[in-house]
């Protein structure tokens, strides 16, 4: 989840769902209430480990921070060096993803089908939305900890691609966390220097406000989205289904990045000297080419991956029984 967190028209929501932790996941995050409250307030941790599934929990948010730092930046590589076939692999996942989630859903009456046309017109349209310009106001950047969370929340719902579109992804995942990273390297070795450098505490205080918006995002949705899973089960996998179905059209690997520019028209390169990326130009195959064919096969391998993925899950779940 870390890592797809992380990449631009991919949903960590998606995983959790595919991975069959999705509802888990929405539940264990509506623990944290009033009565969470009062158990810290009593002091009784041993009990609010328990209450909020700490377990569970702890090792998610583990896995994803490992994963954001590690894994992440393998894929950020692969991005920059094998684009096509990256995106070519996601698209087959969430190709297998659309196939798993779907073949066993049996309540495809009229209302469903509605609310996953719904969720399908809603994942395409935001996936051709035009891309805002960077604010660093310490409220928008509340805000789009609320927003960016969601592609935790939301299967098909990219959170980095939303920060895209609100124009602050290379402040927020890129600028800050590599503040972050060279603040704590700078304190392993006694190194405080950063505390005279103003960018370094903006960027810092930009990373706090952006984490303390997507914690207040995540137990919020968390509790709508349980609302809706309790009471409307079957219409609320309809319209992820559609968003999921909808989201196609961001990962689609044919496609040319279209580079910011300003009045001018020189490129905008971010802190890392890198070009900052406006949008997509999206364009069918062209099947004469060789490596048209070589990104089909990683569409193929990509929905092969998560079909067995499922059957593995499948398989356990039989043994565990």
């Amino acid at each position: 989840m870390g890592a797809a967190n992380k990449v631009p028209g991919v949903s960590g929501g998606m995983v959790a769902f595919v991975a069959g932790f999705y509802e888990e996941f929405i539940f264990s995050l509506r623990r944290f209430n009033l009565n969470s409250l009062k158990l810290i307030v009593n002091g009784r941790f041993r009990s609010l480990w328990y209450y909020t599934n700490g377990r569970f929990l702890s090792l998610l948010v583990l896995g994803m921070v490992i994963s954001y730092f590690s894994v992440s930046l393998l894929l950020d590589y692969l991005i920059t060096h094998f684009e096509l076939y990256v995106w070519a692999s996601f698209f087959g996942m969430i190709l297998g993803s659309i196939y798993y989630i779907s073949k066993d859903f049996e309540e495809w009456n009229r209302r469903n089908i509605g609310f996953m046309l719904l969720g399908i017109i809603a994942g395409v349209s935001i996936s051709f939305l035009e891309p805002a310009a960077q604010n660093d106001n310490l409220w928008f950047v509340f805000f789009c900890g609320i927003i960016g969370v969601s592609g935790m929340t939301l299967p098909g719902l990219s959170g980095s691609f939303i920060l895209i579109l609100l124009g602050n992804y290379v402040l927020l995942l890129v600028d800050s966390v590599n503040a972050l990273y060279m603040t704590l390297s700078e304190i392993m070795v006694f190194n405080f220097s950063f505390t005279e450098d103003p960018e370094r505490l903006r960027l810092l205080k930009v990373l706090l406000t952006f984490t303390a918006g997507s914690i207040a995002g995540l137990v919020s949705l968390s509790h709508i989205l349980g609302y809706l899973l309790k009471h409307y089960k079957s219409s609320t996998f309809a319209v992820i289904i559609g968003f999921i179905t909808g989201s196609l059209g961001v990962v689609w690997p044919w496609k040319e990045a279209e580079y910011r520019r300003d009045r001018e028209g020189a490129f905008l390169l971010d802190k890392m000297g890198n070009k900052i990326t406006d949008n997509y130009d999206r364009y069918l195959p062209d099947l004469s080419k060789f490596d048209t064919w070589i990104a089909i096969l990683f569409i193929i391998a990509g929905a092969a991956l998560v079909l067995w993925i499922a059957f593995v899950e499948l398989q356990n779940k039989k043994t565990d029984a």
